[in-house]
């Protein structure tokens, strides 16, 4: 797919990031994983990014992430394949060209991890990044890969690939700059967890979409949220704040990783085999899991 093409697909519609199931023996269980897409695919969303943050992207192996590009391949018909790809520059740059000739359409640059770095050396990461290959380029600003607008700007005139910013930070200020700066040379998504919690927010910055992780478990009520949120239905965005976004921050708020542990907990419990999460995230509790039960009942 064309980056410019996949760049307007993403533009307005709602994406998600399945999580990526594992069988007894700690593998990646692609049966699974084909089941629960293909039960996402009657929902109408712009995409899915298959094994990103939400997806557990930190604790797969690069070839495991290919596994599940070729398995999302399978049953994605023409929709389109995005991809979580990172770590270090020249491995981020190898996966690309793997996750490409696996079938992909386009990636989701996660950031490099544990060292600080300046501009100059994220900039030179996401340029390689995307001259290693013709699919779209999605940037998420977070964590130690954070973006100015003015190197945004210097690599959307460098790169023709890069054609998405999403951001992670919170940070208003530089997500207003980056969306006045830019236009619509890029898209732009809003990647905080639990992103329906900040997404009016987000909104009066210029990002009019977002990712939705609870979308994995509860399509109908995220779908609900995003139609309220597109048609500036603030009363019916409050009610499903109140009702299901808010308390299902609480048990996220309860363990650190809980963003990822809890919306798998949620697929095991629409009847998914997704298996437990990988260390170093840890599963809800036998209450945490019944506090889920509770909530998601009779959403869908």
């Amino acid at each position: 797919m064309a980056p410019s093409d996949l760049r307007e697909i993403i533009r307005h519609g709602l994406l998600s990031f399945p999580v990526t199931p594992f069988d007894a023996q700690d593998r990646f269980a692609p049966d699974p994983f084909k089941a629960h897409l293909d039960w996402l695919s009657a929902y109408d969303v712009a995409g899915l990014i298959v094994a990103g943050g939400t997806g557990e992207m930190f604790s797969l192996t690069p070839a495991e992430i290919v596994d599940v590009v070729r398995a999302a391949r399978e049953v994605s018909g023409d929709a389109p394949v995005i991809a979580g790809c990172g770590y270090g520059t020249r491995v981020a740059c190898d996966l690309a060209r793997e996750i490409e000739a696996a079938g992909g359409d386009g990636i989701l640059l996660l950031p490099h991890y544990l060292t600080e770095a300046p501009q100059r050396g994220v900039a030179d990461r996401i340029r390689a990044v995307c001259k290693a290959t013709d699919m779209g380029v999605i940037v998420y600003n977070r964590g130690q890969a954070r973006i100015s607008a003015e190197t945004l700007e210097q690599l959307a005139d460098e790169c023709p690939n890069l054609i998405g910013f999403k951001d992670g930070t919170g940070d208003i200020d530089t997500v207003r700059r980056v969306t006045i700066r830019l236009g619509d040379r890029l898209s732009y998504i809003g990647g905080m967890p639990t992103h329906e919690l900040f997404a009016q927010a987000y909104r009066g910055a210029g990002m009019p979409t977002y990712s939705s992780a609870v979308f994995n478990f509860v399509p109908e009520t995220a779908l609900a949220f995003h139609k309220a949120f597109v048609d500036g239905d603030e009363a019916g965005c409050e009610t499903l704040l109140r009702e299901f976004y808010y308390p299902f921050a609480e048990i996220r708020d309860r363990c650190a990783g809980y963003a990822v542990s809890a919306v798998k907990a949620g697929v095991r419990l629409r009847g998914f085999d997704a298996g437990p999460v990988r260390a170093p995230l840890t599963d809800l509790t036998e209450e945490e899991v019944e506090m889920m039960r509770n909530l998601i009942e009779g959403r869908g």
